[in-house]
Formats: structure tokens, sequence, C-alpha cells
């Protein structure tokens, strides 16, 4: 291991002993800062922290971001440097994802061989869908005016270092759904006499999954779930009140708002048949990841040039990412980077016992550094 990656390697272990929740990054911001400025790169706190680094005289500016929260989660992991922080660690390797940046941005910094400006995005909350927003709603892209955006995501499962993405849609978006029935309660022994929401409920629950099935393409890639039923029930006491709450991802907000319709057609009609009342709320969090041709194509570039295995046009994934907020306003591009095929590093996101790949710390920052030189290129190197 050389010096570098060591270096690299103890910064994330330090972060991943202190993840921190979403809007909570307080040391974890004050890391990222401290390590830009001893870089000599101007610096810029808000809801996230900005790096913005100069180099030559052209006038070309893209984004690279990093996000920064951990989860709520108790770890369960073995290794040395665990998660000192009850119910939270960094299961989503984004401890990584910052570290990787952090190293490029060294990088960069010190031989300054690109033209433009290059800004270090690193972002609060992703996992909520929050971060973006806050950051964007501070005006980070009118004061950090931009071309282009890119961020990383760790693929636990894909070979080290992998690369793949898509132009188009790669992220699915997120929309959680809220449906109160609003029966009458009564006494377990004499049903007849009011209308068990649960009984309601349940024939909403099975009449949601005829959406997906029968009212979509097939291959929409959509995915509907009811994850929470509650009900104001006791042993003998029939419910008068059920709430069922989930979420649904989609892949197109055509699907998205064609799922809304159905699920409240759906809802209101079972619950008009047993003479009832329902309520029905949406709330979408994440919206659609989309990619933007030039910068998929770049992405594509700086993984040769990196020496990163590439799949190109892979299949879009079904989870949702914040970024998508910044892919909207912003032409940018999204990509997944192996983190390895086995042990810890294979493990799903999100999972207790999940581990960012330590080897993959060097080869992101190389993959960012030949993105930059790309896509800020000097005169002397374009052919």
């Amino acid at each position: 291991m050389t010096e570098f990656e060591t270096r690299l390697t103890a910064l994330r272990h330090d972060l991943h002993r202190h993840p921190e929740l979403g809007f909570q990054e307080t040391r974890t911001k004050r890391i990222v800062a401290e390590h830009l400025r001893a870089l000599g790169i101007e610096v810029y706190e808000g809801a996230g922290v900005i790096g913005v680094l100069r180099a030559g005289t052209g006038n070309r500016a893209i984004g690279l971001r990093a996000d920064m929260d951990a989860l709520p989660i108790t770890e369960t992991s073995s290794h040395g440097y665990s998660s000192e922080m009850a119910g939270a660690m960094h299961a989503c390797g984004h401890d990584g994802h910052m570290v990787m940046l952090l190293g490029a941005a060294e990088c960069l910094a010190a031989t300054e061989d690109f033209d433009g400006t290059v800004v270090f995005l690193f972002q609060p909350n992703e996992e909520h869908g929050l971060g973006a927003r806050a950051m964007i709603d501070e005006g980070v892209l009118d004061r950090f005016p931009i071309e282009e955006v890119y961020a990383i995501h760790n693929l636990p499962g894909a070979p080290l270092g992998q690369v793949s993405t898509r132009a188009g849609i790669i992220c699915n978006s997120e929309t959680l759904f809220e449906i109160e029935v609003l029966g009458r309660g009564g006494h377990a022994s004499m049903p007849e006499t009011g209308v068990d929401a649960i009984t309601v409920g349940s024939e909403i629950v099975l009449s949601l999954q005829t959406v997906v099935a029968r009212k979509l393409a097939p291959g929409s890639g959509a995915v509907l779930s009811v994850t929470e039923f509650l009900t104001d029930g006791q042993r003998n006491v029939l419910p008068g009140r059920a709430v069922l709450r989930g979420d649904f991802r989609a892949r197109a907000p055509e699907d998205r708002t064609g799922i809304e319709r159905c699920m409240g057609q759906i809802a209101q009609g079972v619950a008009a048949a047993h003479g009832v009342e329902a309520r029905v709320s949406f709330d979408t969090q994440f919206i659609e990841t989309l990619n933007a041709p030039v910068p998929v194509e770049a992405v594509y570039r700086a993984a040769e040039i990196s020496g990163c295995p590439l799949w190109r046009d892979r299949p879009p994934m079904s989870f949702s990412e914040d970024f998508a907020h910044f892919a909207a306003s912003v032409s940018g591009c999204f990509l997944l980077l192996g983190n390895g095929e086995a042990g810890a590093h294979a493990r799903p996101l999100h999972a207790s016992d999940y581990d960012f790949n330590d080897a993959l710390l060097s080869i992101g920052a190389a993959f960012w550094t030949a993105l930059v030189r790309d896509r800020l290129p000097r005169r002397e190197d374009i052919a």
C-alpha cells in the first residue's frame, strides 16, 4: 500500500468510526473542510461543504458530488473501525465516497493539470432526499455555476473498480404514500355493527398489487410496496381506523403520476364499496435520476483512461438517488463503481455488516482525476 493509499484508508476509517445522520454532519463537515483548506482549496460552508479549485485560464466549470450522511443502523461488523456512534453507521459507503473525492482533490491541487474550475460538492442528507435540494435552495448552482455535474456510488457485488452507467434513466424516483381508512369500530363478537378497517385495508393492499402488474406496461421497472399496516384495534375491539404506508418507485414521470392516480382510484373505490372513507396522500422525495448523453460519454472515456473495467449501457437501478435534483438542474451523470465481489464488500447496501472496500479509494480518486482532465483539458493536451 502506498503512502497515499495509507492516508486515504486512515481517513476513511476515521469517518466510519464517527458516522453522522442527515443534517447532523457537524464533525464530518469539519473534517472535510479542514482537508480541503489544507490543500489550498477555497472552502465555503452551508448546508454542505463546497470546495473550489481553479487552474489555468479556462472559464468552464464542472461539479463533482459526494454524499456525507450515515444511516440509523446499529453496526454488527467485527473490524477494528466499527461505528462508535450508537444507532448510526456508514452502511451505504458514503464514507468512501467522501474520501475518493478528497483524494482526487489532493491529486488535482498538487498537479493543476487541467484548465478551468472544479467545484467539489459534499452534500448532506442524501438518504432522505433532502440534501441536494437544501444546497440548491441555498443557491449553490447560482453562486458556483457549473456546466456539468457528476456523482459516484459504490456497488457491492460488482467487480472492483468497474464503472457502469447509462444515458437516460439510471435511478428510479421514490414516492411515499399514506392511505387512511376511516371505518366504524365495534365489538369483535358483533362485526355486523361496524365496518372493520382491517378488512377494508387488507382489500386495498391486495388491490394495489394490480397497479404495476396490470396498469403499467411490462418492463416499466416500477415497484410498489406496502410496508406498514397500523390500526387502533385491540384484542376484542374491531378497529375503526387503519393506516397503510409504503412507497413506490418509477422510471418515468408519467408512470409516477399514473401510479398515484390508480392508487387513489383503488383506495376510494374499495372504501366506497364498504360505505366508509379513505384519504390518500403522496410525497415524492426522490425524482427520477436522468443522465445526459455527453457526460455519460465523458465517464466512459475516463474509465478507459484510468484503467477501470467498463460496463456501458447498464440497466437502470431500482433504488433512488438524491443526485437527481442536481442532474435536473445541470447536465450530469450518475455512475456506479464496483466495490468487490466477496465478503463484507459484497454485502447489500444498508446491511448492518456492510463495509466499503479500501482498495477502491485510490481507484475512485484516479477515476475522478481522469474525468476532470477529460472535461477541462489544457490547450497542450487537446489533439
